[in-house]
């Protein structure tokens, strides 16, 4: 993504190099604002439409429809730079790791739903504020902080070996040439 590759580059060195150091987290939390968005779309698209009494069933699709999105994204560009699994036991850590995630995030849905009934007795507006909140925030926040613990324990475990570790030719690579590879240039 040159556009933050290039917006990096022009932070002021102490912001910078902050960023370098967390860059798997700020990278993480950019993923999950656009799955966020298409989660989102998803959600209210089917719940204005076919699924309209069935909210929680419409959060577990979109958010399945999301994951699938979040792990191309994961996988190519917050965590490439980690691995050391083949591709198809990462891939089943992932989803069953974001399976758990997809509970996490609907489990207040479900609660306020089935447990205390709030749907029977709210306006339009406000059954529209509540699904964001209770599906969206409270969610979103149970699984964000799960999948980032997690995903970073076991599906992307190691980060790969840079430099002579890695075979590369370049022995001994210096801090820019390893920034450039982290930001994808190398």
């Amino acid at each position: 993504m040159p556009f933050i590759d290039e917006l990096v580059a022009r932070l002021p060195e102490p912001v910078r190099r902050l960023a370098m150091q967390h860059h798997e987290l700020i990278k993480f939390a950019l993923v999950g604002g656009t799955t966020f968005v298409f989660d989102l779309v998803i959600f209210y698209a089917l719940t204005f439409t076919v699924l309209e009494p069935k909210p929680v069933v419409a959060r577990i699709i979109s958010g399945t429809l999301a994951t699938i999105l979040s792990y191309i994204l994961n996988r190519e560009w917050a965590f490439k730079n980690r691995g050391g699994r083949e591709r198809h036991h990462e891939a089943l850590l992932f989803f069953a790791i974001s399976g758990i995630g997809v509970i996490l995030a609907a489990a207040p849905l479900w609660v306020a739903n089935n447990v205390f009934d709030l749907r029977s007795n709210v306006t339009t507006t406000e059954l529209v504020v509540l699904d964001f909140v209770l599906g969206f925030l409270i969610g979103n926040l149970l699984q964000m902080a799960f999948r980032f613990w997690a995903l970073r324990k076991f599906a992307f475990p190691v980060e790969q070996l840079r430099g002579g570790d890695a075979g590369s030719t370049d022995l001994h690579p210096s801090d820019a040439e390893l920034i450039d590879e982290e930001l994808g240039h190398a």
